[in-house]
């Protein structure tokens, strides 16, 4: 069995099957860990969700913060934004199986033998491994509840802007979640800056790309969405795999065992 990580698909299904196609991906052999990002701005985020979903547990995912968008459209009242292409899946009549199956997805996945976590944004320096593990099941148990509706109706909003332990309710599960799927830019103090989308050497006043910051492990970490850092972090212990195939880049993909990376233009 050989595992491979993919970065942001974000709806370009024929660029996926294009990069599996290149290492003869076989579901009954295989695994597929996904970064994050499933869907969304690319022209086939149904067939990809569709696809990803018939792996069952061939796959290994994990949400991005577009992943999250469509839960919040379709679960929380807030309308599509323009550039979304989310209706094939929103009126598909699978709709609702699919939205199951994505609410039953991780926000970080923990591999102790390889010493290695995927999530879609990154992990803070502020947390260790089983903190980093235990917030995430804290959200990911409110995504799969009855305060779901609740969650996605609140989900959206820069604050609070750094991490403390009091932190209680939908404050608390913003701030988990805003780590684990929409940093770039951190302060020392865990202050995240979400604005800035540019790469790493366009860090406002005061801050640093989360991966320059010493951790307390030397957990290797897995992510996807800067899609600007063209998957350059400087550093073997940061892996990052958007290099930007719906904007025209490629899809990067890697053997997590030998770190060979595969590419297929976009």
């Amino acid at each position: 069995m050989t595992d491979y990580a993919i970065g942001d698909i974000q709806g370009c299904y024929d660029r996926m099957r294009d990069v599996l196609a290149k290492v003869e991906f076989s579901p009954s052999r295989d695994r597929l860990w996904v970064a994050g990002d499933l869907i969304n701005r690319g022209p086939s985020s149904l067939e990809t969700l569709r696809y990803l979903e018939s792996l069952g547990s061939s796959a290994v995912v994990v949400l991005g913060n577009h992943d999250l968008h469509l839960l919040a459209v379709a679960l929380g009242g807030h309308p599509p934004k323009r550039k979304d292409t989310l209706a094939d899946i929103l009126d598909a009549p699978d709709h609702d199986r699919l939205v199951a199956w994505l609410r039953q997805q991780n926000l970080s996945v923990h591999d102790p033998d390889r010493n290695l976590i995927m999530v879609h944004a990154g992990v803070p320096h502020i947390w260790n491994v089983d903190q980093t593990m235990e917030y995430a099941r804290e959200v990911e148990s409110v995504i799969r509840s009855d305060d779901a509706e609740y969650y996605f109706t609140h989900m959206y909003g820069n604050e609070p802007a750094c991490w403390h332990e009091s932190l209680a309710g939908m404050d608390r599960w913003r701030a988990i979640t805003n780590y684990f799927t929409r940093m770039r830019f951190i302060r020392a103090d865990g202050t995240l800056e979400l604005a800035t989308k540019e790469s790493a050497e366009h860090a406002p006043k005061g801050y640093a790309p989360w991966f320059t910051y010493a951790r307390p492990d030397d957990v290797r970490v897995v992510f996807g969405h800067w899609a600007a850092l063209e998957g350059q972090t400087g550093n073997d212990q940061f892996i990052g795999l958007d290099t930007g195939c719906v904007w025209g880049g490629v899809l990067t993909m890697m053997n997590l065992d030998t770190g060979e990376k595969i590419h297929c233009e976009c």
